[in-house]
């Protein structure tokens, strides 16, 4: 079993105040995997005060120099890739190929973005023609303290950490207690990086505990928090005594919308999209709304793709999903599977209980569920497994009256080949994200919600703004 029981404080690895052994389960065989230890108030004191010692001068640092050792990072993170491929699958149960291809490879790719977003980002400029002598200075927000799931770990570690090295902040971190140990290998890749000592701090503890402690903290300036909804009220509500600035990334139910003239492979790709990391992602197409003249088919086309996707050990490598990561989620799927039943909606594919051949392990059927209203369970909260509501709709405008009958606001979906029809769609959807015909956003841009889905945004240069404050400064005189 591995043992991590070390916070990572102001450049070195130290062991914690007062122990608190943690057992990290392995999701496929529900076995303990590895033990850490959660920290105290202790702990989340030392790490705040490193990284308020650290602050001034990491401010001070010129943009390239942090730059510069954020291009270390990239190498450093590479060159661990498959260690955290390994740990990522083994303590949240993403399949091994899974982990190496799209878990990992997020990290690259943000810290990519952000480097060739701050190499074109202006720290400091001029203010317009109109007013030589005016300045706008583009300055850290300070400490921040950086909360981070266990369903895409790599992926929410680097769009934060990336951002606030950037901008000039120094940084705690707390990962998931469910999935630290990639973290902790993050953490070896920021010190081989050769970040100062103090910038960059990580303690491992669960969200009652440094989670709360974090929030409440008077040295630390801001909170950016990847989680679920009801976390994210509390750690506002936290946050407000000393007026930080908070950003969350929270839950979402997003709607994707599947008008008769969509692309042939439009139902098939919604369900995979919906399957992949078993159904455990924020932006997940979860609510397949399909105009009725075309519903039919698509519940036979997703019937028959839920039924080939298969479920396996997520240490054997291939092209399956894996496991949920723990007992509690489990327990909640199986109950809203159930509800979905008792409420009405029609089972077309997978259902309750553990697929066959397994009789441990947390592994959850690929389920679809057709005639879904907007009013059944299933469809108003988030699952976060690979659960499928097919809806059905008859105009474009109670499509978007669906779509937006939700308190979330963070990705949603459109399938058409009518341009026109798409463009209107995409300013109707109330959500931070819309995503057309199967095209993915673009290198660098923003992830983020509005409504009970977040504030705030990640990735890129939006990602670096939100960990800066705007300073206007008048009577400058120019060098």
């Amino acid at each position: 079993m591995i043992e991590k029981r070390q916070f990572y404080i102001n450049g070195a690895w130290v062991d914690p105040a007062q122990a608190n052994d943690f057992h990290v389960i392995d999701p496929s065989t529900e076995d303990p995997c590895a033990v850490i230890s959660l920290g105290g108030q202790a702990d989340t004191d030392a790490a705040v005060a490193a990284a308020k010692a650290a602050l001034p001068g990491w401010m001070a640092t010129p943009p390239e120099e942090r730059i510069a050792l954020v291009e270390k990072l990239l190498e450093t993170f590479a060159a661990r890739a498959e260690d955290m491929a390994q740990a990522t699958s083994m303590e949240m149960g993403a399949p091994i190929d899974m982990a190496r291809q799209q878990q990992v490879t997020s990290g690259t790719w943000h810290l990519k973005n952000f480097i060739r977003a701050a190499k074109a980002f202006q720290f400091d400029k001029p203010l317009g023609d109109h007013a030589p002598n005016d300045r706008i200075i583009y300055e850290a927000v300070g400490v921040a303290a950086l909360i981070t799931p266990w369903n895409w770990p790599q992926n929410q570690i680097t769009l934060k950490v990336g951002a606030a090295a950037i901008a000039g902040c120094t940084m705690v971190l707390k990962p998931s207690e469910q999935s630290p140990l990639n973290a902790m290998i993050f953490a070896e890749c920021m010190h081989e990086a050769g970040f100062p000592a103090g910038v960059f701090n990580l303690v491992n503890g669960d969200g009652v505990g440094v989670g709360s402690q974090l929030s409440a903290h008077p040295d630390v300036d801001m909170v950016s928090f990847t989680g679920s909804t009801r976390a994210g009220i509390a750690i506002s509500k936290s946050a407000a005594d000393t007026l930080k600035k908070v950003h969350l990334e929270l839950g979402g139910k997003g709607a994707n919308l599947i008008f008769a003239d969509a692309d042939e492979k439009a139902v098939k790709r919604g369900v995979l999209h919906m399957m992949n990391n078993t159904g455990q992602s924020c932006n997940a197409p979860s609510r397949m709304m399909v105009e009725a003249s075309a519903y039919d088919q698509a519940v036979e086309i997703a019937k028959e793709t839920a039924e080939k996707v298969t479920v396996g050990n997520a240490h054997e490598e291939g092209r399956h999903i894996g496991p949920v990561v723990n007992e509690l989620q489990w327990n909640k799927i199986q109950g809203l599977i159930e509800t979905g039943i008792a409420e009405g909606a029609t089972l077309v594919a997978g259902g309750p209980g553990r697929p066959e051949g397994f009789n441990k392990g947390y592994y959850v059927r690929p389920t679809v569920f057709a005639d879904v209203t907007n009013d059944m369970t299933i469809a108003r909260e988030e699952i976060f497994g690979p659960v499928l509501s097919i809806m059905k709709f008859k105009t474009e405008e109670d499509a978007v009256a669906m779509a937006n009958d939700t308190v979330y606001g963070l990705t949603n979906y459109v399938q058409t080949s009518d341009p026109v029809r798409a463009n209107r769609l995409a300013r109707q959807l109330r959500s931070g994200m819309v995503e057309m015909n199967g095209q993915s956003r673009a290198a660098g841009s923003p992830f983020g919600g509005m409504k009970q889905s977040g504030n705030g945004r990640e990735g890129g240069v939006y990602g670096i703004e939100d960990f800066l404050e705007v300073k206007a400064v008048s009577g400058w005189t120019p060098e």
